[in-house]
């Protein structure tokens, strides 16, 4: 058996980050993730003139409810998606002139729904090049707040941008939304909401947040459940056993719900309050499974698929699309260079078993595309396919730039 201990949440990070700058008072962050992401959030809010206090276990935040000290500022977001689409907002609070600027890859990202939500709420933003992407500046004079419809079909994270803002805006906030992907995303925003001491009322497709601010606290931050899939996987693939300690039943992150899938490819799954537990059967069936809600997770499920027993086909994964790189073509170009038959649609793939007795290719080279998701995932694949390098291994900096050592170790323990 292997006892995995998986970094910090990326998502749960991010949001803690926000909420704690937005804060009433010093905020203390337990076990955050630190990888490029969190330390780009991190050197954002340092930006905006917010003091952040790093140890090797704990940062401190002093929080700032009245918006940045900064009246001016210049912010890279380097690959980061929220802080690329949570900063913007954070800013708007204060008074100044806020410019964010991101990668090449996240320049390709979309923001447009999230934008024009914004303008609709009075803030005055401008994209400097391609309207709906970064670069954009922020000139801020506080937000007032009022009603607001937003189309979250692409990415939940312009909801829990506008959510977090919520409690900071003179009025409050009414959001309509319009269409939801990566609903358990916007569930982790919430409870951390109300954790910081702030009221969020869900009715139907509405979400009001009336004003009123964030209380400092102490906030514990759960590993990350999409990092955590790989080591899960890695156990089914294998027939062995990994323990993920920290993500139980009480877990905040939908992503644990990849576990179920890989119990129903035939995996023995165990989840704890305080862990959990999957056993490698000898067994994975293929089957046809709706990842919307952890889409994630989809290139983890689609890296063991050729060694299921039949097809499996993954549904309703269309926003895959607009991640760091197009993750279904990736996943399809991948698997087809180890010799994989594979389907692909607009919001779906589906992945044929190798035939009995045939090996997949050997000694294939993995087309990473800056993805940290595509190289861990494969990386999954390399426990059943020998050789398999990546052009790019280093991106796994993004959210665990352990990664690499972490699965060598997990490897000789799976044999």
């Amino acid at each position: 058996m292997a006892v995995v201990d998986i970094p910090g949440s990326k998502s749960i990070t991010a949001r803690a980050l926000f909420l704690a700058a937005a804060a009433d008072g010093v905020t203390t962050l337990v076990r955050p993730l630190r990888s490029d992401d969190s330390e780009g959030f991190a050197e954002g809010l340092v930006a905006l003139g917010y003091r952040v206090g790093r140890t090797p276990g704990a940062w401190q935040i002093d929080g700032r409810p009245q918006g940045p000290a900064a009246t001016e500022a210049d912010i890279q977001c380097r690959d980061g998606a929220t802080t690329a689409r949570f900063l913007p907002a954070l800013a708007a609070t204060g008074h100044g002139t806020y410019r964010f600027d991101a990668s090449a890859q996240m320049r390709r990202r979309p923001l447009a729904p999230l934008t024009r939500a914004l303008r609709d709420l009075g803030v005055d933003l401008r994209h400097e090049e391609k309207e709906g992407h970064h670069p954009l500046t922020v000139t801020a004079t506080g937000v007032k707040g009022g009603n607001v419809t937003l189309d979250a079909g692409e990415s939940s994270q312009y909801l829990t941008a506008l959510l977090l803002l919520g409690p900071l805006t003179r009025q409050g906030l009414r959001i309509r939304v319009t269409d939801l992907v990566s609903a358990p995303y916007v569930e982790i925003t919430t409870a951390m909401m109300r954790a910081f001491g702030a009221e969020v009322r869900v009715d139907g497709d509405v979400f009001v947040v009336p004003p009123g601010g964030y209380r400092a606290t102490t906030y514990a931050v759960e590993p990350d459940a999409s990092t955590a899939s790989y080591f899960f996987a890695a156990a089914a693939l294998t027939g062995g056993e990994v323990t993920v300690p920290g993500l139980g039943t009480g877990a905040l992150q939908g992503d644990l719900g990849f576990v179920d899938v890989l119990r129903r490819m035939g995996a023995r799954v165990e989840v704890a309050d305080d862990r959990t537990t999957v056993t490698g059967t000898g067994e994975l069936r293929g089957l046809t499974v709706n990842m919307r809600d952890i889409s994630d997770t989809m290139p983890t499920l689609a890296a063991i698929a050729p060694f299921a027993s039949g097809p499996v086909r993954i549904e309703d994964v269309a926003n895959t699309r607009v991640k760091e790189c197009d993750r279904l073509e990736a996943c399809a170009e991948n698997l087809r260079r180890l010799g994989v038959r594979v389907e692909t649609g607009p919001d779906w793939i589906e992945i044929h078993p190798a035939a009995a007795g045939e090996a997949l290719a050997q000694g294939a080279d993995i087309k990473s595309y800056g993805d940290h998701r595509i190289v861990m995932s494969f990386a999954v694949t390399g426990l059943r396919v020998p050789g398999i390098t990546f052009d790019d291994p280093g991106c796994v900096r993004k959210t665990f730039p352990g990664f690499h050592e972490a699965f060598g170790k997990l490897r000789d323990v799976l044999g």
